[in-house]
C-alpha cells in the first residue's frame, strides 16, 4: 500500500498513515476527534428519548418501537464499508466534513417527517443521520489509535469514548426536558382520524425543534473541520476493492472482536431503550416519562465515569481481563435487576451503564491489534459490526412483548456471556 501525501495549505500536514513506532504526536488533532466523539455520542442517546415519544404518538408496540433503533444502527452496516473507501481516498479530515454534512442533512429530514406525521419517515431521517455519524466514527475510531503509541492505544480510545459517554450523560438530560417533557396529558390510543393527526403534527414539531438546532450547531462544526482539512492531508492509494476488507475475517482473533463489537452494542442498545419503560414500572421507581428520561443519564454516565478511570486502568491492567471482569459483573446486575423490585430493580439496570464503559474501545483494540496500514478497512468492518444495535433491541422488545420487560433482559445477558469469553481469550497485555 502506498501513500501520497499532498498538502493543501501553507502549514505542514500532519501523515496519518505509516506513522512512526511511537505515533502521531498531535495534541490538538487529539482534541478534534474527543469532540468528534462527543458530537455522535450525544446525538445517538436521543434516540432513548424518542422513543418513547414516538411509541406514544403512533401507539407502537415495543417492538416496533424497536425499529428507530433498527434504522439507526442499519446505517452502520450499510455505509462502515464506503466511508473506509472514502477515507482511503479523500483522507481522515475531509471524510469527517463529509459524515457532518450528511448527519446536518438527517436532522433536517426531521422536518418533512413532522410535516407528514409519519412514522416511516421519521425512521429514513434516523438513518440519513446514522449514515453520517457512521462516517465520523469510521474516521475516529483508527485516528485516535494512530494519535499516539501503539502500547497504550487500549488507554487513549478509552478517554476518547469518555467524551462520547460525556454527549451521551448531556444529551438525555436536555432531550428528555424538550421532547418528554412536552407530552400532552391525552391518550393517544383514544384519538382517531383527524384529530389523532393534528395531535401528531403538533407533538412531532418539539423532535423538529430540537433536531434543527443541532443541525445548525453540526453544520458549524463540519465548516471548522473543513476549514481545516489540511491539518491531516493523508490520502492512500490503494486500488484493491473495500470488499478485500473482509479478508480481515479470516483472523480469528479480528472476527471474534467484530462479533463481540456485534453483541457489546446490541446489549448496550437494547438496555437503553428500555430503560424509560423500565423505569415507569410501578415495581421500579415508578417514575414519569420525563423523570425516567433523566435517568437515562446515569446510565450514560457511568459509562462516562468508568471511561475516564478505565483510560487509567488499562495503562496497568491487561485489557483482556478487564473486558472478562466488567462483561461478568454486567451478568450479575443483569440477574440482580430482573430477579428484584424496587430501587434495587431500577439501579442495578442503571449501574451497567459503568461496566459498558471500557467494552467498545477495549475490544476494538484487542480486535485490531497488528492491523497497521489496513486500520481503516478493520475500522470499516468493526463499524459494521455495530449493526448489533439495529438487531438485538427488536429481539429484546419481541421478548418484551410475549414475556415482560425483566425477562427480555435475557438476551442481553447471553450478549455479555460472549463478550466475556472474548476478554477472556484474548488477556495478554498490547505489544
Amino acid at each position: 500500500m502506498q501513500l501520497n501525501v499532498e498538502p493543501v495549505s501553507s502549514s505542514d500536514p500532519v501523515v496519518a498513515n505509516d506513522p512512526p513506532a511511537d505515533g502521531i504526536d498531535a495534541p490538538d488533532l487529539r482534541l478534534f476527534v474527543f469532540a468528534l466523539f462527543f458530537v455522535f455520542g450525544g446525538i445517538t442517546s436521543l434516540n432513548d428519548v424518542i422513543i418513547p415519544k414516538l411509541k406514544d404518538l403512533f401507539t407502537l408496540s415495543y417492538a416496533q418501537a424497536m425499529l428507530v433503533q433498527s434504522a439507526f444502527f442499519a446505517a452502520y452496516f450499510l455505509i462502515s464499508l464506503p466511508a473506509a473507501a472514502i477515507v482511503r481516498r479523500v483522507g481522515y479530515m475531509v471524510t469527517a466534513a463529509i459524515g457532518l454534512v450528511t448527519m446536518t442533512a438527517g436532522c433536517l429530514l426531521f422536518v418533512p417527517a413532522a410535516a407528514s406525521a409519519t412514522f416511516g419517515i421519521f425512521l429514513l431521517a434516523l438513518f440519513v443521520l446514522a449514515a453520517g455519524i457512521t462516517t465520523v466514527q469510521v474516521v475516529a475510531n483508527p485516528l485516535i489509535s494512530l494519535l499516539g503509541p501503539p502500547r497504550t492505544a487500549s488507554s487513549r480510545l478509552t478517554f476518547a469514548q469518555a467524551f462520547n459517554s460525556l454527549g451521551t450523560t448531556l444529551f438525555p438530560i436536555i432531550g428528555s426536558m424538550l421532547i418528554l417533557g412536552s407530552l400532552a396529558k391525552i391518550d393517544p390510543s383514544a384519538l382517531k382520524g383527524p384529530a389523532l393527526d393534528a395531535y401528531r403534527a403538533a407533538e412531532a414539531q418539539v423532535v423538529v425543534h430540537t433536531y434543527l438546532g443541532l443541525a445548525v450547531a453540526i453544520l458549524t462544526v463540519a465548516a471548522i473541520v473543513w476549514a481545516r482539512r489540511g491539518r491531516l492531508a493523508t490520502t492512500i492509494a490503494d486500488d484493491a476493492p473495500i470488499l478485500r476488507a473482509f479478508n480481515l475475517l479470516k483472523q480469528p482473533r479480528f472476527a471474534f472482536g467484530a462479533l463481540s463489537i456485534f453483541l457489546y452494542v446490541g446489549a448496550e442498545v437494547a438496555i437503553g431503550s428500555l430503560i424509560v419503560s423500565y423505569l415507569t414500572q410501578t415495581d421500579t421507581l415508578n417514575l414519569s416519562q420525563e423523570a425516567a428520561g433523566t435517568y437515562v443519564a446515569f446510565y450514560w454516565g457511568g459509562a462516562m465515569l468508568g471511561r475516564f478511570a478505565g483510560s487509567a486502568l488499562l495503562r496497568v491492567l491487561d485489557p483482556g481481563k478487564v473486558l472478562a471482569g466488567v462483561a461478568t459483573a454486567s451478568i450479575a446486575l443483569i440477574l440482580i435487576s430482573a430477579n428484584s423490585i424496587g430501587a434495587v430493580s431500577g439501579w442495578s439496570l442503571l449501574a451497567i451503564g459503568l461496566m459498558n464503559s471500557i467494552m467498545f474501545p477495549t475490544i476494538f483494540t484487542l480486535a485490531s491489534t497488528g492491523l497497521g496500514k489496513r486500520a481503516a478497512e478493520g475500522s470499516g468492518v468493526i463499524c459494521m459490526a455495530i449493526v448489533g444495535g439495529a438487531i438485538i433491541p427488536p429481539l429484546t422488545g419481541q421478548l418484551a412483548d410475549l414475556a415482560g420487560l425483566r425477562m427480555s433482559l435475557l438476551i442481553p445477558a447471553l450478549c455479555y456471556v460472549a463478550i466475556a469469553a472474548f476478554g477472556f481469550l484474548t488477556r495478554r497485555r498490547l505489544a
